[in-house]
């Protein structure tokens, strides 16, 4: 361990690495994308990356675990004595942590049957599905459960079990196969259909597309189901085990006074919006739990399917899923209207019929709060308006611009060192962007952005250039994702500043 590094950094080193939290090399490959050696900034690194690992799932414990690491580590810097070379002898370290291990639970119940997947570390530990068909129906059910309940412990976000391909899944945005056993369409029936009752097995076969959540031990997944050419095709998606914060999901604490803001309003149309996988469920349950801490009011969720669930703090929340407990969005939001809520949730606005419902009650009372697959705040408005006839198009124009309250437009990025970031852009509706709306110039929407930060609002570009500020992100990771020629530039000044600095630092070293 080199000695000019600070000792306190040294010991938390010791002690991640005599954990198996953490190799040597892991360590210094952080260390390296540090401007400067700094226990706080290590730290939050090395917890960045094991909830990559590990899933968000698990940050509470890991941030609590890391803490008692960083303690321990500053009480021995403190004596001056440098931690042992080899990772031996460190008896005081495994009383001071003994108790602690990072670890997830690996025993999952599920059908009355306790199924250990404590083996299984790697993709090559999983079991295959080249025998298929020769499981019977409860063994079959068991193997589908034990991919599923190792996604989150393997780091993954979805698995695919499709007719005609291999088994695979995505892991921080790369799809990784699990095997090269190609699925049969008789294997991909059987798989996508062994966890289903037999009314949503009749239903799927009937419509050929099922959206649906099941529980796994302490896991939630969306499934959506379809026939395809080769046979099914299953996607599951794991849903985070609780409800995150904004902090949790990486917002920034002044991006996140705006956003609280728009959730104050009685009454207007908050958007969340993003390609898909970008997070904006989860950004969506987090500002749900929001207004139902800080209001008392009756929240109506239309989901398809209800991925997290919420528990009614002080506001009465009801959840209602697409084709369980309503046939659709809009139907369900007009019957809405007519139950008395405050707030209006909607998973996804889609369709000509459920954007004008949604426009409408935010004018007649409601806060409604919606997402959208857009990949920026113009595109938003654009999308909104392209749905309806040119002839009700300056009507709508002129509606949104009197009720959208703000958008929030994110999504996920490789942050080049192991893990993902969120990254996003925030439009909150100021008078001049009321304005540019109503007047059907959406383009200067972007410029107006940019030059009001003080009223909440930032670009995609410049959350990009604070993440890589707060050290969250690399250099070469913000670079690749910045389009605004004076942004980047920007960014170079901050990263020339930094690297005077660090070769500063050697010479005075040497």
């Amino acid at each position: 361990m080199p000695q000019e590094m600070p000792l306190d950094i040294q010991w938390l080193i010791y002690a991640l690495t005599s954990n198996n939290a953490l190799t040597a090399e892991d360590a210094q490959a952080i260390i390296d994308t540090l401007p400067e050696p700094d226990i706080a900034a290590f730290a939050q690194a090395v917890l960045d990356r094991l909830i990559s690992v590990y899933g968000d799932g698990d940050a509470d414990s890991l941030l609590a675990q890391i803490q008692e690491l960083v303690n321990y580590a500053v009480e021995q810097a403190a004596t001056g004595e440098l931690p042992p070379a080899d990772g031996a002898d460190g008896e005081n370290y495994g009383e001071y942590v003994a108790g602690h291990e990072i670890a997830s639970s690996d025993i999952i119940s599920y059908g009355g049957v306790d199924i250990d997947i404590s083996g299984i570390n790697s993709y090559e530990d999983l079991p295959g599905l080249s025998d298929t068909s020769e499981l019977s129906d409860e063994e079959l059910a068991q193997r589908v459960v034990v991919l599923l309940a190792c996604l989150r412990k393997l780091g993954c976000s979805d698995l695919h079990l499709s007719g005609g391909a291999p088994p695979f899944v995505r892991r921080k945005l790369e799809v990784e196969r699990l095997d090269e056993y190609v699925l049969t369409e008789d294997d991909s029936m059987r798989l996508n259909t062994v966890l289903l009752d037999e009314e949503r097995k009749q239903e799927f076969l009937a419509e050929q597309d099922l959206s649906f959540a099941i529980e796994i031990g302490k896991d939630r997944f969306r499934v959506a189901l379809m026939q395809q050419k080769g046979g099914v095709s299953g996607s599951y998606r794991l849903v985070p085990d609780h409800i995150c914060q904004l902090e949790e999901l990486g917002f920034m604490d002044e991006d996140i006074v705006f956003i609280r803001r728009m959730l104050d309003y009685n009454n207007g149309l908050v958007l969340v919006t993003g390609p898909i996988g970008a997070g904006k469920t989860t950004t969506l349950a987090a500002m749900i739990d929001i207004v139902n801490e800080k209001r008392h009011d009756h929240i109506i969720s239309i989901e398809e399917p209800i991925e997290i669930l919420q528990t009614s703090k002080n506001c009465q929340v009801t959840q209602r899923e697409v084709g369980r407990h309503t046939a659709s969005y809009s139907r369900a939001l007009k019957a809405a209207l007519r139950e008395d809520p405050d707030v209006i949730v909607i998973g996804e606005m889609h369709d000509l019929d459920t954007i004008e419902n949604a426009i409408t009650a935010s004018e007649t009372g409601h806060l409604v709060i919606g997402t959208l697959h857009t990949s920026d705040a113009a595109n938003t408005m654009n999308r909104i308006l392209d749905v309806f006839p040119p002839a009700q198009q300056p009507q709508i124009r002129a509606m949104t611009a009197g009720s959208l309250r703000g958008v929030v437009c994110q999504k996920l990025i490789r942050n080049g060192m192991g893990g993902l970031e969120v990254v996003y852009e925030i439009l909150v509706n100021t008078m001049a962007v009321a304005n540019t709306i109503s007047e059907g110039k959406t383009f200067r929407l972007k410029s107006t952005m940019v030059t009001s930060n003080k009223q909440g609002m930032c670009t995609m570009d410049q959350c990009i250039l604070r993440k890589y500020e707060a050290n969250l992100l690399t250099y070469e990771a913000a670079l690749a994702q910045m389009t605004d020629l004076s942004v980047k530039a920007q960014l170079n000044a901050v990263w020339a500043a930094r690297e005077k600095a660090r070769l500063q630092e050697l010479k005075k070293k040497k």
